[in-house]
């Protein structure tokens, strides 16, 4: 089990990051949760498989075609075992 919170600056909010995010995650069977952050950053936590993990890392690079994400900031954390993954704030 791998535990990786992960903050995505640049064009993030008002352009589905979130939902986006939330619907990969479901997908690759990862928990955990995003939210957006007073900064214009946005935050989340990817929890599950290490595969399924990195797969969500790599993705926050990118988000959805409308976002334009200038940096990502990955740190591992322990586990919390979350339920499902959720749009939270």
């Amino acid at each position: 089990m791998e535990s990786k919170k992960v903050t995505v600056s640049g064009r993030v909010q008002g352009v589905y990051f979130r939902d986006t995010c939330r619907r990969m995650a479901l997908a690759a069977g990862v928990r955990g949760w995003v939210r957006n952050r007073p900064d214009g950053t946005v935050q989340a936590l990817f929890e599950g498989e290490p595969d399924a993990v990195e797969q969500m890392v790599a993705w926050a690079h990118t988000g959805p075609p409308q976002a334009a994400v200038s940096a990502v900031e990955v740190t591992s954390v322990p586990a919390s075992d979350p339920v499902g993954f959720r749009v939270v704030g």
